[in-house]
């Protein structure tokens, strides 16, 4: 029997050419994927026009001390439902462990405690997110659009916006300036 390989903890990365402008020089944090389906969180794009203290504001939080920070676009699904991807010196009542390397949280205690100071020291927000219903990621992954790599929450913290995508490909050994956006045939 053929053990499936699931791809919780990695980062997919949009191939040049994956025919959807929304997912242009993508990069998704996969925070969950199983024989059900999967779950991911875009890192690569920040939400035009709108800051932490936006958010905090419709939600009715006080935004206390932090500092305003970027909104990225999660994916194409529920893009008004926010998300918080952070360290895991926090955690709070929905937050999930994402295997080991950083934890995903989805309800206001995260960006209650961050506006306190007291919420995780790395977090990043996004609003929605990318959804896989079950097989549909895998039989993505045998076509041309997305490359999965693993790396470390550095992608997630330690690494700009912008830099993210240059970033995966180069742990993946690839230089993505001699990509090509279309895949060969045999």
């Amino acid at each position: 029997m053929e053990t499936a390989t699931f791809l919780t903890g990695q980062f997919l990365l949009a191939m040049p050419g994956i025919g959807d402008p929304r997912f242009d020089q993508a990069v998704i944090a996969v925070c969950a994927h199983d024989e059900n389906g999967a779950i991911g969180i875009g890192i690569g794009a920040q939400v035009a026009g709108l800051g932490l203290h936006d958010v905090l504001e419709q939600v009715k939080i006080d935004t206390g001390a932090v500092d305003d920070a970027p909104i990225h676009f999660g994916g194409p699904v529920e893009t008004r439902r926010g998300f918080v991807l952070h360290s895991s010196d926090w955690s709070g009542q929905d937050t999930i462990d994402v295997a080991g390397k950083w934890c995903l949280s989805g309800t206001l205690d995260a960006l209650r405690a961050i506006a306190e100071g007291k919420g995780p020291s790395q977090w990043l927000v996004a609003l929605g997110y990318a959804g896989w219903s079950a097989g549909q990621l895998d039989a993505e992954m045998t076509r041309h659009g997305w490359l999965n790599v693993s790396d470390d929450a550095g992608m997630l913290f330690d690494t700009a916006t912008a830099d993210r995508w240059t970033r995966g490909f180069n742990a993946a050994g690839i230089d993505p300036r001699l990509l090509g956006i279309e895949s060969g045939r045999a």
